[in-house]
């Protein structure tokens, strides 16, 4: 047979890619234990005797079969193949460049993680052959990707092949990547350059960007020196001085925090909520950690100076108090500030209440933890309450033991139209079973193959004291030998002797 054509060899592929089903997620319903045959021991394993039709995943989490022909090409081993990435992309993947899209290029990269460095292969085909035309975000996405490998060589090359495209949205994944990786001061350093070499803009935006970030990852020195260099070109504003003073206390160095504020101060600044916010979390945080009892004195000093710059308080300003308040389980005292809020205008938002259901639910107050919830939803907020606000709840409730309760919040969560997930069933089968309740377990897992969750049989761990004792069963009385029965007449004695007072010795005749 003579050897087949480049047009020939691709045709049979394109037609091999056609008539390859998608991928089926193949699954076994398994049952729990049968409770009758609870071993004597204390785990258990689940029967694997019955057994289920495949079924087809869910088409909204099927990943697109043009990104994983992509993917697949992309983790295949090249040692035995002469042909470059974007070579062996156009002969096989040729036909589907018009169909490429930035999702399909943002999917691609997400089921690629092991694909390493030939992933600039995949992009330098895109541009050549694909005739993509990339755009920031895209260019973002590729950032993104080799940020998480800590492979910033490889995104010096892609910053310098797209300097026409990138801009503000590759510039928050190129700090991003940095900061979170602990390269401070490399980030620093791309500030000053950035200009030159990639054509970003350096302005206030981009400052205040890189400040924020420096600022939340606990490097508020660089920040704070890179702000004062640079002052004379970019004057900073209040929000960048906000963002340093947050930075300090994130930190937890609330006398740096303070310095920062005095010199902002002489220098004309106001200071605003955020800052003084900041400042009162990092007193709380202190207070808890070192003497619990000034929590409320220290506290006190923060918002009498708030008074007196005539710095308004906000709901933020509350949560900060409530969070902390209920984190040394003094939730009645949040709660007294809870409905005290209206006293300075302030009405509670989505996180106030969500702290003060948790707060309730852990101190087993879990009528005032359900009258709350209700009253979240009257308040609007309603909608905040996802999978996993109601996972929080749930994990709370099983830990302090209220099973039956975290079972009506349940079917609550289920009625809000929240779908519960793997680790909510797991949760809750993992909660009865150790209850030797295995006919509730096994309801949840028949309930939650019903609805498509996959949920990975375990070995779960009875807990001692719900073990059913064998009936019929009589303890033997161990007949005890002539030295047992002596050693303990003499144990018997020696504790009747002890347990008299002696009067003193010069008493005594």
């Amino acid at each position: 047979m003579p050897p087949l054509t480049s047009l020939q060899l691709r045709r049979q592929l394109y037609h091999y890619f056609l008539s390859t089903p998608p991928p089926v997620s193949q699954f076994t319903q398994h049952s729990l234990l049968n409770p009758t045959r609870l071993p004597k021991f204390s785990f258990f394993s689940p029967s694997l005797s019955a057994s289920f039709s495949s079924q087809t995943l869910n088409s909204n989490n099927d990943p697109d079969p043009i990104a994983q022909s992509i993917s697949t090409e992309l983790i295949r081993n090249t040692d035995a193949d002469s042909l470059s990435i974007p070579q062996r992309l156009n002969l096989h993947l040729s036909h589907i460049t018009s169909s490429i899209t930035p999702s399909l290029v943002e999917q691609t990269l997400n089921l690629s993680p092991d694909a390493g460095r030939t992933v600039l292969g995949f992009h330098q085909w895109l541009v050549s052959d694909a005739g993509f035309k990339h755009t920031d975000e895209t260019i973002s996405f590729f950032i993104d990707y080799f940020g998480r490998r800590k492979d910033f060589q490889s995104t010096h090359e892609l910053l310098r092949d797209g300097k026409d495209v990138i801009g503000f949205k590759s510039l928050e994944s190129i700090v991003d990547r940095h900061v979170r990786a602990g390269r401070a001061a490399k980030i620093v350093a791309f500030f000053d350059r950035m200009k030159r070499d990639y054509g970003l803009k350096r302005d206030r935006e981009s400052l205040t960007l890189i400040v924020k970030a420096l600022c939340e990852n606990g490097y508020a020195s660089y920040a704070e020196r890179m702000v004062k260099n640079l002052a004379n070109e970019i004057f900073p504003n209040e929000r960048i001085c906000d963002l340093l003073i947050t930075g300090w206390c994130v930190d937890g160095k609330l006398e740096e925090a303070k310095r920062l504020a005095g010199e902002m101060y002489r220098g004309g600044f106001e200071l605003g909520t955020m800052s003084f916010n900041s400042m009162l979390d990092c007193v709380c945080k202190l207070c808890r950690e070192k003497d619990p009892f000034k929590l409320h004195s220290e506290a006190e000093k923060v918002l009498i100076e708030m008074d007196t710059r005539g710095v308004p308080r906000n709901v933020e300003t509350f949560n900060v108090l409530i969070n902390n308040l209920c984190k040394l389980r003094k939730t009645q005292d949040g709660l007294n500030l809870f409905h005290r809020m209206h006293e300075w205008g302030c009405a509670p938002d989505e996180t106030t209440f969500l702290i003060l259901i948790k707060s309730l639910y852990q101190a087993a107050r879990i009528g005032e933890g359900d009258e709350m919830i209700d009253r979240m939803k009257s308040a609007g907020y309603g909608e905040k309450l996802d999978k996993k606000a109601y996972y929080s709840f749930l994990k709370i409730l099983c830990g302090i033991e209220r099973v039956e309760h975290a079972m009506g919040v349940f079917e609550m969560m289920k009625t809000d139209g929240c779908n519960p997930g793997i680790k909510t069933y797991d949760l809750l089968i993992g909660k009865w079973c150790a209850r030797n309740r295995l006919d509730k377990g096994n309801a949840l897992y028949n309930e939650a193959l019903s609805n498509g969750v996959e949920i990975t049989p375990k070995a779960h761990k009875v807990e001692e004291k719900y073990l059913k004792k064998a009936e019929g069963v009589k303890k033997e009385k161990k007949r005890e030998t002539l030295p047992e029965k002596m050693a303990r007449k003499r144990r018997r004695l020696k504790k009747i002797r002890l347990s008299f007072v002696k009067k003193p010795k010069k008493r005594m005749r």
